[in-house]
């Protein structure tokens, strides 16, 4: 038996004649993936990657990384005889944790295989049933097997492990994630990109009146999302400082965040219009601040140059913590920094702002030479991908 670990496709299993655009982009995200491991091999099959030539833990570990694989199998490959399947399931079972009942999954990927999946599970049943004396379970079984046939190899396994599923990262292009500190926008880049968007990020600190904490955990966050994609994720680090307080110096007042979220979304479209992104991401959920609710998020949109998505527009405060904490970002959304956007606010917040008072606001200043500026000064700091 060849150990092997067996990648299982997600949602791009239901497409139809396009499928194959989406396994290419796949392929290529896994090959990045595993670039700095030498000698891997992938194999392509009927809906599934066989991959092997590294340590299990590590290729296991890598999969379950890639967007749009839905399960991670360790497994082992052997000739596609009866035979071969009945020693290879009988050496799994007997290398696997102790069982009093098993189960047997077979599928018949290559329909000119001798037996079909009914005569592949009986004859194979039996033949574990004389040599390991255990019994079958169809329904609660202590441990199951799956067995799929492939013309060239049948490919065994017992161990069932999720993988992040959704759809491979750049099958529906590119879009710029405005990244904060905090938990929301991080887990909001996340979910975008396994909705199959290939995302980079824009942050805009408060400096020179805040410290460079926030720009250090950003590009912790950065580090933490490449990862979900391959690499090759950019991350543009925007001093907002001084633009702040011109708003501040115009009056904003008690609309000085969304005047400041307004000029970020603008800044934001310009930018990702010169890199060829096609929308801006925010981590809003409706109602979560003041800044957040119904009124305000049109005000805010309506200064954005390209579609504006909210993946998080409808969810708690809870579940996107959750989900912070099981893509690996909580630990550095948690660490202490000075948010930009309480720099020059009021302590009293507007909760229903309309578009013709903030733009009264922003007529006082002369607005595209302040974002030509910011963009200009932006600072890129790129996440080369390991490519083979």
């Amino acid at each position: 038996m060849q150990p092997c670990v067996v990648l299982k496709y997600g949602e791009l299993a239901l497409k139809g004649r396009n499928r194959w655009r989406f396994e290419e982009v796949l392929l290529r995200n896994l090959r990045n993936t595993l670039a700095d491991l030498p000698d891997v091999a992938i194999r392509r099959r009927n809906g599934v990657l066989v991959v092997h030539g590294a340590p299990l833990d590590v290729l296991i570990e890598r999969g379950q990384i890639v967007l749009g694989l839905a399960l991670v199998h360790r497994a082992a490959m052997v000739k596609p005889t009866l035979r071969a399947i009945e020693r290879g399931v009988v050496a799994l079972l007997r290398e696997g944790k102790p069982a009093s009942t098993f189960a047997l999954r077979p599928r018949r990927r290559w329909k000119g295989f001798e037996a079909d999946s009914h005569a592949i599970a009986v004859r194979v049943g039996d033949f574990v049933r004389e040599r390991l004396g255990l019994k079958v379970d169809l329904t609660n079984p202590d441990v199951e097997v799956g067995i799929e046939v492939d013309r060239y190899e049948a490919l065994l396994y017992t161990a069932k492990l999720p993988g992040q599923g959704g759809l491979p990262v750049g099958v529906n292009g590119r879009a710029l994630t405005l990244l904060s500190g905090g938990y929301d926008s991080p887990v909001a880049g996340y979910r975008a990109m396994r909705r199959g968007l290939s995302s980079d990020y824009v942050h805009f600190s408060g400096m020179p009146f805040t410290s460079p904490q926030s720009i250090y955990k950003a590009y912790g966050l950065v580090t933490k999302l490449d990862k979900f994609r391959g690499g090759g994720s950019r991350l543009w680090v925007v001093s907002f400082g001084n633009a702040q307080r011109s708003l501040a110096t115009a009056g904003a007042g008690n609309l000085q965040v969304l005047a400041q979220r307004r000029l970020m979304v603008r800044t934001a479209s310009y930018l990702a219009k010169q890199i060829g992104a096609d929308a801006l991401i925010t981590g809003d959920s409706l109602g979560q601040v003041a800044s957040q609710t119904l009124a305000n998020l049109v005000a805010v949109e309506d200064a954005a140059e390209l579609p504006l998505l909210r993946p998080l527009l409808g969810w708690d405060k809870s579940e996107i913590v959750a989900e912070a904490e099981r893509i690996g970002t909580a630990e550095i959304s948690i660490l202490p920094d000075e948010d930009c956007c309480t720099l020059f606010a009021s302590p009293l917040a507007e909760t229903r702002a309309e578009v013709p008072q903030l733009e009264k606001i922003e007529r006082r200043l002369e607005l595209d030479p302040i974002v030509e500026e910011l963009i200009a000064s932006a600072k890129v700091h790129d996440f080369p991908a390991k490519t083979t």
